[in-house]
């Protein structure tokens, strides 16, 4: 039995790892995320470090005792930030006409002519009043722009304010002067401040990869399955093993393939997780976690595409039927931000234990606190241990049957039907 099962797992891995899909994603994956993870950092040097074009701002200053400060503090600002510039007109301040002025500003910033408009409340050294910055947001450059014009103008205001109350200016900045405090990581071994890699990207991959080698590399089960079936090999290879043998022969060989893939991704990953000075934060527990968890996570989800693929004629077909599997295994990914954020929260230990899900959500609060309660992982495991047999049971049962079937695909009720029989 175990000779039988062994050659056709041989067999599955050789078709699976010779394709030309296999040989893109195992090396071209690698490639491009890598490749993107540098390419991400030089983007984003340079586009903190790197020049802008000038801003212009048009102001309507309606208290009409702002508009000097505001000028002053622009004019350091600019002298800062040679590459940066942000130019302000004043405008005339015509009240009876404001209304008309304001639609003929606000009608340049939609054409382009001006990158925003700012109306300074009447009131608003006396801290009333609201001001309205109108503009065309195109790209996060623009919103960083307001967010630099809301501090200047905080600035220019409080500026006047303390004229207005003969304050010194020295005195205060010594009050609001800020204390120096250095943030120390002590789980890094370099002892700095925590990366955003660490706290947010790090369970993310190792979700993607999780993800990947679950559902990607799982699609060659269903493809293979139905095309075996309407090229009639299946007659053929079931005259020499069992179903069981059969779809226990696939998903072992798929399993190797997937295997494969994981250990060359891993690699790549590592290479440039070391290059970027993350090694502190990958560590060997986490990959032990990660093989504990894609195995009976590799299991579960091969033999439910096994079935899946035995009931189904057509590519076509079988997708109607992956539907509702497909959002079942893609919640995960559309949980992950939260997961990962609250790893110890009850959404993401209540989603630990639903058994399809369980190896991708448990990779992720592992990444996330890597102090997760260990009575947590073994009672996730347990749940594996438990779920694991019985959808390889039942999905053989239906393997077994609707191989050599075809036609119109069973409904849900003959499918529990023929898990019941003997």
């Amino acid at each position: 039995m175990l000779r039988k099962i062994s050659k056709i797992a041989e067999r599955e891995y050789v078709e699976t790892v010779k394709t030309k899909m296999f040989l893109v994603t195992v090396f071209l994956v690698p490639i491009l995320v890598v490749g993107g993870m540098f390419l991400s950092v030089h983007l984003t040097r340079k586009t903190v470090e790197g020049a802008r074009p000038t801003k212009t701002i048009a102001v309507t200053d309606l208290s009409r005792k702002l508009y000097a400060e505001l000028d002053r503090v622009f004019q350091n600002y600019n002298e800062s930030n040679k590459h940066r510039q942000i130019t302000i007109k004043a405008l005339e301040t015509d009240e009876p006409n404001l209304e008309e002025q304001e639609e003929k500003q606000k009608e340049a910033v939609r054409r382009g002519d001006l990158n925003a408009y700012l109306v300074i409340a009447k009131n608003l050294i006396e801290g009333e009043g609201k001001s309205y910055y109108y503009m065309k947001a195109r790209n996060v450059i623009d919103l960083e722009t307001f967010a630099t014009v809301r501090n200047l103008v905080n600035t220019a205001v409080r500026n006047e304010r303390m004229r207005l109350h003969d304050l010194s200016p020295k005195l205060l900045a010594e009050i609001r002067q800020s204390v120096a405090i250095a943030q120390i990581d002590l789980s890094t071994k370099t002892g700095e401040k925590p990366q955003e890699f660490t706290v947010i990207l790090l369970p993310f991959f190792f979700l993607l990869v999780m993800f990947v080698g679950l559902f990607g590399t799982n699609q060659q089960m269903l493809t293979s399955v139905i095309e075996e079936k309407n090229a009639r090999v299946m007659e053929v290879v079931l005259s020499a093993v069992t179903p069981f043998q059969l779809m226990a022969g696939k998903i072992l060989g798929l399993s190797a393939a997937a295997f494969t893939l994981i250990i060359v991704w891993t690699t790549a990953g590592y290479g440039a997780a070391i290059y970027r000075g993350f090694t502190d934060v990958l560590t060997i527990r986490t990959g032990i976690y990660f093989v504990i968890y894609f195995i009976p996570g590799f299991l579960l989800f091969s033999s439910i595409l096994a079935a899946i693929g035995s009931v189904c004629n057509t590519v076509k077909e079988a997708q109607s039927l992956m539907m509702p599997v497909s959002i079942i295994f893609i919640s995960p990914m559309v949980l992950w931000f939260p997961v990962s954020q609250h790893p110890d929260g009850t959404l993401a230990v209540v989603l630990s234990f639903i058994p399809p899900i369980t190896p991708m959500i448990m990779i992720l609060r592992v990444a996330a606190n890597p102090d997760l309660p260990l009575v947590q992982i073994l009672l996730s495991l347990l749940v594996l241990a438990a779920s694991v047999p019985a959808v390889v049971w039942a999905s053989a049962k239906i393997f077994r049957t609707g191989i050599l079937m075809y036609g119109k695909p069973p409904s849900l009720r003959e499918l529990l039907r023929w898990v019941r029989y003997q």
